[in-house]
């Protein structure tokens, strides 16, 4: 795990934490620059997915051999929370930055074979898969890390406060469940990660994206510039926009993940308008990305599985998808990290698990980025 990931010592609770910390003095640092990945909903890359299968033959088997799985159930055993008996189903989608390849020329950084996730939400689908409720957890948020083993069978002791997104960056994508799972007590039933390198292509392959900003944006750490108004981003502006800390907001992870959920509300509003279903070049660059971008479970890691699922989830629309954060208080020791609260969130899950909508109360009084309402779709 890099040091720019690395939290002090310290054990979160509900409202404040116990054990050793020392307090931050003075303001708020200004935050590093940060490579962040970010989740194309399930749906939306999935759905490319499936229009790319539809191909025959060479098609077919070209996109099946881009396809990268990894299997979380062998990894993580039978000891994990049941699976849902009411029609639900869980996805934990994960934004990832390898630090190598494609992500170090945009994002800068040594290729050490370093992998971090910057960006991660539970996408709850109801019954009747119309709609859904999207979770987001903020990589700064100070978790209890559960021992867990990764999926080339080596083994990781459990931690005490350290980061969230240190999950994925010690043991991969069956760490990261399994420390949804114990903060959750969920089940998680898919996994799907996309890289953000690919996602930059990815939003190239579509024409780009249409959204309002009310006020201006100015990052250089994220080569973000915009005036407030209607701007159709590119790839290169679409990272910018969804990785940008202090642009906009309080310079916290809460303001991007804010910026991030209403870009993806304008990515899925907009993804039927893009010519995909009259342009047979612009499908299949977008199911080349697609499926170049994305790495799965094993239960979906074919075409042919990836399409049945993205299948059942074509009504959910954006009006149906509901989009919160976490509940979470800043630590009074570090302002530059967040404490779960608890009890707020223990309402969230509780909802999921029966399949309800999440409580208005869950998250009333939680702490925010100050970024809601700068970005909408056009």
């Amino acid at each position: 795990m890099s040091a720019e990931s690395t939290p002090g010592p310290g054990i979160p609770g509900d409202t404040g934490t116990t054990g050793s910390r020392h307090r931050a003095k003075g303001r708020r640092r200004k935050p590093r620059k940060r490579h962040t990945g970010l989740m194309v909903t399930a749906w939306t890359a999935a759905g490319i997915v499936a229009l790319g299968g539809a191909g025959a033959g060479y098609l077919y088997f070209k996109l099946n051999g881009n396809l990268k799985s990894v299997d979380i159930d062998q990894a993580l055993g039978t000891d994990r929370p049941k699976k849902a008996d009411n029609g639900s189903e869980n996805i934990l989608v994960l934004g990832s930055d390898t630090r190598a390849g494609g992500n170090k020329k945009l994002g800068g950084g040594t290729d050490d074979g370093s992998a971090r996730s910057d960006t991660a939400m539970i996408v709850h689908v109801y019954k009747g898969h119309k709609k859904a409720s999207v979770v987001s957890i903020p990589r700064d948020t100070l978790i209890d890390r559960p021992a867990c083993t990764d999926t080339k069978g080596d083994e990781h002791p459990a931690a005490n406060g350290v980061m969230f997104n240190s999950a994925y960056s010690t043991g991969g994508a069956a760490c990261a469940v399994k420390t949804v799972e114990s903060i959750t007590d969920l089940r998680m039933d898919h996994y799907l990660e996309v890289d953000f390198a690919g996602f930059q292509k990815l939003i190239d392959d579509l024409g780009g994206v249409e959204v309002t900003t009310t006020k201006s944006i100015d990052d250089p750490d994220s080569h973000l510039k915009l005036k407030a108004g209607t701007h159709r981003l590119d790839g290169e502006q679409a990272l910018g926009l969804v990785r940008t800390r202090h642009g906009v907001g309080d310079g916290s992870d809460l303001g991007r993940i804010q910026l991030q959920q209403a870009f993806i509300k304008a990515l899925v509003s907009q993804i039927k308008d893009v010519g995909v279903f009259t342009n047979p070049k612009k499908l299949l660059d977008l199911a080349e990305t697609a499926t170049r971008t994305v790495t799965t479970d094993s239960d979906l890691g074919s075409v042919n599985k990836l399409a049945s699922f993205a299948g059942g989830l074509k009504g959910i629309t954006p009006s149906n998808m509901h989009m919160v954060t976490m509940p979470v208080a800043y630590d009074p020791a570090d302002p530059n990290r967040v404490l779960l609260q608890k009890k707020k969130a223990d309402q969230i899950w509780k909802a999921l698990e029966n399949d309800k909508p999440i409580p208005k109360s869950a998250t009333e009084g939680t702490a925010t980025g100050e970024a809601k309402g700068v970005v909408s779709g056009s």
